[in-house]
């Protein structure tokens, strides 16, 4: 059984920082993709970034880009969203996910439906 835990969400200031912090547990097989997801208040699902684990590659929602950092690694099973000079509308819960796909690119990395492992989420609070 996959399990993801997020942590490093918090209230911060805008123009500050937060790394967040995914981390999966469970068979490494079953996924090859992790996502990060956010929901502001009375707003849908976005996806912000997410990560092809074994290949490396990297892709951002076009609204992040330039501000969000994603990266893993790998022998913790970790996966790392960095998010500088934050914005109140970067405001809401922040979820991590994996899931298993055969063709990767940008529209299915960042398509919430690709994913079967959800975690938690951790909340992030920006004030201005």
């Amino acid at each position: 059984q996959v399990q993801l835990v997020e942590s490093g969400g918090g209230s911060v200031q805008a123009g500050g920082s937060l790394r967040l912090s995914c981390t999966a547990s469970g068979y490494a097989g079953t996924w090859n993709i992790v996502g990060w997801f956010r929901q502001g208040p009375g707003k849908e699902r976005e996806a912000v970034a997410g990560i092809w684990t074994a290949g490396g590659g990297i892709y951002y929602a076009d609204s992040v880009t330039g501000r969000f950092t994603i990266s893993q690694d790998k022998p913790k099973n970790t996966v790392y969203l960095q998010i500088d000079r934050l914005k109140p509308e970067d405001t809401g819960m922040y979820y991590c996910a994996a899931g298993l796909i055969v063709t990767i690119n940008k529209g299915t990395i960042l398509d919430g439906n690709q994913y079967t492992h959800w975690g938690q989420g951790t909340q992030v609070t920006v004030s201005s």
